[in-house]
C-alpha cells in the first residue's frame, strides 16, 4: 500500500516537473529567451530548445564551445573567445552582446547574461541566458538612421532650426543658426542671451505657458545677429508626441522677416503721413471755400445781376441749416441748381441729393415712388422696394413740381414734414428718415389752395423759408455772361473753336423776352454751335420768332387770346373753382386753343392757368370740353 502510494506520488512529481518544463519552454520560445548551463571542469555545456533554435542546431548536436566560436561572426569571435577565457580562469559575471553569423548568411544579436555558482561537489559553473535581440537592434538602427538623415536634413535647411526637450533644454541647433548668432549650443541653453532686451520678460513668460500647456506657439521677435544688430525674425513651435500622446521633443523654425517689418513700418508711416496731408487739405479746402468769390460757389450758376446776387444771399443764409425751402419760378429759371447748391453747402453736402419730378410720375405710382412698397403691396410688386426718401436718409430730396401732388400724397408729405416718418405703401411700421426737403416749383400756389388742389397747412410746411429765382427778362445783365459761358461749354463738346459773338446776336438775346428762360437759351445756343461754319457765333433771328409764336396772342383762325400773364391774373386770383361754369369753360378753352390742345407740359393748358394737370382733366370732362378740336392738324 505505501509503495504504491509513493510511485504514484512519484509519477505526479514526474508530470508536474514535465508540465513545468514544457511551460518554461514556451515561455522561452515566445520571449525568444534560452537558458544554458556551463561547467567548466568537466567543459559540458547543456542547452535548451530555445537556445538551439536560437544558434540554429539540431537538437541532436552536443554544444560546445567550439561551435558557439563558429557560429559567431568573424569580427565578434575574438571577443568572445576573451570573453570565454575570462570565464574559465574564474568566477565571474558576465553581460554582453555580440553577433551571429547563421549558414544562410543573416546575421542575429544576441544578449548573454550569466551568473558563476558552485555545484554541490564545488564545481565552479555557469548559469545564463541568451536573448535574440535582432529585432529589437534593427529598429535601433533604423531610429538612429532617421535621426542621422533627419539631422542632415535640419542642417542643410536654409531657416534657423532648433529642438528643446519637454523640460526647456536646447538639445540641438543647425549650424546656419549657430553662425547667425555666433553662439555655442551651451551658450544657447539661456536665450535671454539673443532676446531683446525689452523682450525678454514677455518671452520667458511665454515659453513658459507653451511648455507646460503643450500647444503649438508662433510668434514675432527680434533676434541677436554676431554682428550685434537686432533683427525680427519670425518663430514657429511645435511638439513631438510618442505613441501615448506625450511630448518628446519641440521643434522650432525661425525666419527672417526684419524687411518686411521694415516695409509695414514705412507703409504705416506713409499712411500718417497721408492722412496728415488729407487733414490739411479739407483744412485748407474749407479756408478756400470761404474765400472763393461767391459766383462761383453754386455750380453752374452764372451772373452778376442784383436780383441773382439776392437770390444768392439767401442760398448761404439757408444752407447751413436744416429748414425745408421751397423754391418758386418760371419754367426753366435754374430752380434745381439753386436745390443743388443749397445742399453741396450744407452739412449733409457728403450725403445723397435726389431729385423727384413729381408732374412726370403717374398719381397711382408717385406715393410708391416717394415713400416705397412692401411685397405685395399692389399687383407687380413682387418684392420690397424702398422709396426716395429712404435713399435719400441723411441727405436732401428735391421735390420737383410739388404742385402737382395729388392730394393723397400730399396727406402722406405732411406727415413726414411734421414726424419726420414714412410708411411704406402696404406696410404698417412707421419708418424714422432723416432727410432735408427742399420744394420747387413753377405754379402759383396760392391759386391752387384757392382751387382747393393743393393743402393750406402743407404749404406752410414748405415755406419755411422761401426763394424766388428770376426770369432770364429780370436778369438781361446776365446774358453776357450766360452766352459765354454756354458757348465755351457747346464748342467744346461739339469739338468746335467759337472766338467772337456777332454783335447783332448778343443785342437780339438781350431784347428778347425769353419765355422759356435759361432753358431756352441754352436750346437756341446748343443750335447755333452746331449749325456754326466759322468762328463766329451769330443766331437767325427767325429762330426767335419761331419760339415766340408759341406766345402768340393770335390763334390758327385769327382770334385774340388772352395772354398768359391776363389767365394767370384772372384764373389764381378768384380761383377756377370758385369760377362760375361758364366762365371756368371759356378760359379753359382759350388756354387748350392757345397750347393747341395740349394739358400736360411746359406750354400746356394747365401750366397756362397755372392749376395741375389732374384738376384740368376734372374740369375738361365735367364741362363737357372736347379738347382733340383744339389740336394742331
Amino acid at each position: 500500500m505505501t509503495t504504491n502510494s509513493t510511485a504514484t506520488d512519484r509519477g505526479r512529481a514526474v508530470d508536474e516537473l514535465r508540465r513545468s518544463r514544457a511551460y518554461l519552454a514556451e515561455a522561452q520560445k515566445l520571449s525568444h529567451t534560452g537558458s544554458f548551463g556551463w561547467t567548466i571542469s568537466e567543459e559540458e555545456i547543456f542547452w535548451s530548445e530555445e537556445t538551439f533554435r536560437i544558434f540554429e542546431y539540431d537538437l541532436a548536436v552536443k554544444p560546445t564551445v567550439s561551435l558557439i566560436l563558429q557560429r559567431t561572426h568573424p569580427d565578434d569571435r575574438d571577443f568572445v573567445q576573451k570573453t570565454i577565457d575570462l570565464a574559465s580562469s574564474g568566477r565571474t559575471t558576465f553581460d554582453v552582446e555580440h553577433r551571429l553569423l547563421m549558414p544562410d548568411g543573416t546575421v542575429k544579436y544576441v544578449h548573454v547574461v550569466a551568473n558563476a555558482v558552485q555545484d554541490g561537489r564545488g564545481d565552479l559553473e555557469y548559469i545564463g541566458a541568451v536573448t535574440d535581440i535582432t529585432k529589437t537592434r534593427h529598429a535601433e538602427l533604423q531610429l538612429r538612421q532617421s535621426e542621422q538623415s533627419l539631422r542632415l536634413t535640419l542642417e542643410v535647411l536654409p531657416g534657423l532650426v532648433w529642438t528643446m526637450l519637454p523640460n526647456g533644454t536646447v538639445d540641438f541647433c543647425n549650424e546656419q543658426i549657430l553662425s547667425y548668432c555666433g553662439k555655442t549650443l551651451d551658450q544657447l541653453q539661456d536665450l535671454t542671451c539673443v532676446w531683446h532686451p525689452d523682450e525678454i520678460e514677455e518671452k520667458v513668460g511665454q515659453l513658459r505657458r507653451f511648455l507646460a500647456s503643450g500647444t503649438p506657439n508662433e510668434d514675432e521677435f527680434r533676434l541677436l545677429r554676431h554682428d550685434g544688430i537686432y533683427r525680427w525674425h519670425q518663430c514657429r513651435v511645435r511638439p513631438l508626441r510618442d505613441e501615448a500622446g506625450e511630448i518628446i521633443r519641440w521643434y522650432g523654425l525661425l525666419w527672417d522677416i526684419d524687411e518686411r517689418k521694415q516695409a509695414e513700418e514705412e507703409r504705416g508711416k506713409a499712411f500718417d503721413e497721408v492722412r496728415k496731408l488729407r487733414d490739411q487739405l479739407y483744412q485748407e479746402n474749407l479756408v478756400l471755400k470761404e474765400e472763393v468769390d461767391q459766383a462761383s460757389m453754386f455750380e453752374e450758376i452764372v451772373g452778376c445781376s442784383d436780383a441773382l446776387r439776392q437770390v444768392l444771399v439767401q442760398v448761404t443764409k439757408v444752407a447751413p441749416t436744416d429748414s425745408t425751402v421751397l423754391i418758386t419760378g418760371e419754367t426753366g429759371t435754374g430752380k434745381e441748381l439753386i436745390a443743388r447748391a443749397i445742399h453741396n453747402r450744407s452739412r449733409r453736402s457728403d450725403r445723397p441729393f435726389l431729385r423727384v419730378n413729381c408732374a412726370a410720375i403717374p398719381q397711382s405710382l408717385i406715393a410708391s415712388e416717394l415713400f416705397g412698397h412692401e411685397k405685395g403691396a399692389f399687383t407687380g410688386a413682387t418684392q420690397r422696394r424702398l422709396g426716395r426718401f429712404e435713399l435719400a436718409n441723411g441727405g436732401t430730396i428735391l421735390l420737383d413740381e410739388v404742385g402737382d401732388l395729388p392730394p393723397e400724397t400730399q396727406v402722406a408729405l405732411l406727415r413726414v414734414l411734421q414726424e419726420r416718418e414714412i410708411e411704406r405703401v402696404g406696410g404698417s411700421q412707421l419708418i424714422p428718415v432723416d432727410v432735408r426737403v427742399l420744394a420747387a416749383t413753377n405754379r402759383n400756389v396760392s391759386a391752387l389752395i384757392e382751387a382747393g388742389s393743393f393743402r393750406q397747412d402743407l404749404f406752410y410746411r414748405l415755406n419755411v423759408f422761401p426763394i424766388h429765382v428770376p426770369s432770364l427778362r429780370e436778369r438781361v445783365d446776365d446774358i453776357p455772361l450766360l452766352v459765354e459761358y454756354l458757348i465755351e461749354r457747346y464748342a467744346k463738346n461739339a469739338g468746335k473753336e467759337i472766338k467772337s459773338i456777332s454783335r447783332k446776336t448778343m443785342d437780339l438775346f438781350q431784347s428778347y423776352d425769353w419765355p422759356g428762360n435759361i432753358r431756352e437759351l441754352q436750346n437756341v445756343i446748343e443750335r447755333a454751335v452746331v449749325l456754326s461754319n466759322d468762328n463766329t457765333f451769330r443766331v437767325d433771328e427767325r429762330w426767335l420768332r419761331r419760339f415766340d409764336s408759341v406766345n402768340s396772342p393770335f390763334d390758327q383762325s385769327g382770334r385774340r387770346l388772352e395772354t398768359q400773364h391776363q389767365l394767370a391774373r384772372v384764373a389764381p386770383q378768384k380761383g377756377i373753382g370758385r369760377i362760375d361754369a361758364h366762365r371756368q369753360k371759356e378760359l379753359i378753352e382759350t388756354a387748350l386753343a392757345k397750347s393747341g390742345g395740349r394739358v400736360a407740359g411746359v406750354h400746356g393748358a394747365a401750366a397756362i392757368l397755372g392749376i395741375p394737370r389732374q384738376t384740368l382733366d376734372s374740369k375738361i370732362v365735367s364741362l363737357g370740353i372736347v379738347k382733340d378740336r383744339f389740336k394742331s392738324s
